[in-house]
Formats: structure tokens, sequence, C-alpha cells
């Protein structure tokens, strides 16, 4: 019998979307239609299961699950005895205090005696805990924006992403509380042939995502500007330098974080480059 691994993941949402673009550009094949609970992978030793989110955690604790893709918010929510192995990089929100537009607000004392509707009681616990604030916690299973238009709450505890949905229901975000996003968790008792697996895994999401930080760049340029622009162009080691057919010109080829393009590409064609392309990268491996 082939030793699989099962990874369990959100089973609908913006994160289910994000989790099984993730697993397609590792290069892992299955087939997700149809409303499945569960599918294989055709090309990889893996299992695929569509849960809640709030039940991915111990689903990994209880070993049903070896890994899961869920919200570092759920992960510390749900305080199950789990790994964190890797940050993903998506689905980023914050989990923040907001309260009536109208009220004045001058910091975390204001919440004291206060009432707070929320989905996350044990981080706001903590929160309130470390800051010496007593209030009453409020746990409610949705709708949260809405409780102190009606009555139920003085403020809310809930995940925020753009802020609309606050703005719309007449809040104010006034404290943040937590930052989150996808992250994988694991069992903390993973047999060997799963943790290998897990190993393959992760050198995988590890390649699409240094891709994603970084894009192929190629330019010409005179030969007495190369070293003053290998400067902005470090590479993965160093640029590639190529000799163009007309004389005096080289081509330089090399690779370049996203986060220092802009900074970088005027320092680059004020050194003297031309023709300069930037190009995605599918895969980097280092």
């Amino acid at each position: 019998m082939i030793d699989t691994i099962r990874i369990a993941i959100q089973k609908s949402g913006r994160l289910s979307e994000d989790s099984l673009k993730l697993i397609k550009e590792c290069g892992i094949r299955f087939d997700n239609g149809g409303g499945k609970l569960k599918t294989a992978a055709t090309n990889f030793p893996a299992e695929i299961l569509f849960l809640r989110d709030d039940d991915i955690p111990g689903y990994v604790e209880d070993g049903v699950a070896h890994l899961g893709i869920v919200g570092q918010n759920v992960s510390e929510e749900t305080n199950k005895n789990v790994n964190t192995v890797h940050k993903l990089g998506f689905s980023k929100c914050r989990l923040s205090i907001g309260i009536l537009r109208e009220q004045n607000y001058e910091g975390v004392q204001d919440l004291d005696g206060k009432s707070i509707a929320t989905t996350y009681p044990r981080l706001l616990g903590e929160y309130l805990k470390a800051h010496q604030v007593q209030a009453n916690i409020h746990e409610i299973s949705g709708s949260v924006e809405i409780a102190p238009s009606i009555g139920l709450a003085d403020a809310v505890c809930d995940i925020v992403s753009s802020g609309s949905t606050l703005l719309s229901n007449g809040l104010k975000e006034v404290e943040t509380i937590f930052r989150s996003e996808a992250v994988m968790i694991a069992n903390k008792n993973l047999p060997a042939p799963q943790q290998a697996l897990l190993d393959q895994l992760l050198f995988r999401i590890q390649s699409v995502q240094e891709a994603k930080n970084n894009k192929y760049i190629l330019l010409n340029c005179p030969n007495e500007s190369v070293d003053n622009i290998i400067k902005f162009l470090p590479g993965m080691r160093s640029p590639t330098v190529l000799p163009l057919a007309q004389a005096g010109w080289s081509s330089l080829h090399s690779v370049i974080n996203e986060n220092d393009f802009w900074e970088n590409i005027e320092k680059i064609r004020q050194a003297g480059a031309e023709g300069i392309l930037v190009i995605p990268i599918e895969k980097m491996i280092l």
C-alpha cells in the first residue's frame, strides 16, 4: 500500500480557492469538482479533505488529516495541539475591535466595563488581559458587525480585510489585536512516510513562493556600464553577462526581488541600461 498524506482545506470561500491554487502551482493535479468532500491527487501521494475551517485544527490534532491549511487566527483561537510548519503569505487579514462610528475613543482602557461581541473569545480575552481591561466577552457565531446597532454589545471584535464591512455597519476600527495569514499546520506525531511527503511539499511551496517574490530581468547596456549596473542586480549568485552582436554592448540577465524592483529600476536606467524586460518566474529552486 502506497503511503499518502491527507491535507485538509476549507471547503469553500477565498481561503479555499487560494489553497487549491497553491497546491496546483506545486504541480499536484486533482479533481475537485462536484462538491466532493475528499479527492485524491493523480500525480502525488496525497488526499485533500474539504472541511469547515473551524474543524481543520481538530482534525489535524487527531490525525484524521496529517496537514491543514487554515487561517492563523483560526489555528490560534481553537488552540489545538498542532505544529505551524509554514506561513503561506495569502489570505492576510487582521482581528480588530470596532465601535460605533460616533463614539469617542482614546485608548483600549475605554473598553473597560463594556460588552464586546466576537467569534474569537480566546484571542480577545488574551488581548484584554494583557492590557488589564475588564470587559464582558459576548460570544456569538455570526453577524458580529450588527451587534452594537441592535443593542447586543457595545463593541465587536472580528476579522477585517479592507474595513468596508465595519464601515457599512456604522462602525470604526479602533484596535488591531492579531494579524493573520494562511498557515500550514501539521500533526505533531507525523509518521516518517508522511513527514517525508511533507518535506517534499514544503520544498515545492517554497519554490513557488520564491518565484512570486522575484522577477527575471534582462537588459542591454554599454560595456563600461556593466560594473555599475551589477551593483543593483546581485542575482541568485551574480548576473549573467553576454556580449551582444553590436560591439561594445552586453546583455545582462539576473533575478531581482519584487520589493527592490521599483527602488532600483531607475538607478539601473540612469546607469545606462536600455531595453529592460521583466519576466515572471514560475518556479525558483535555491
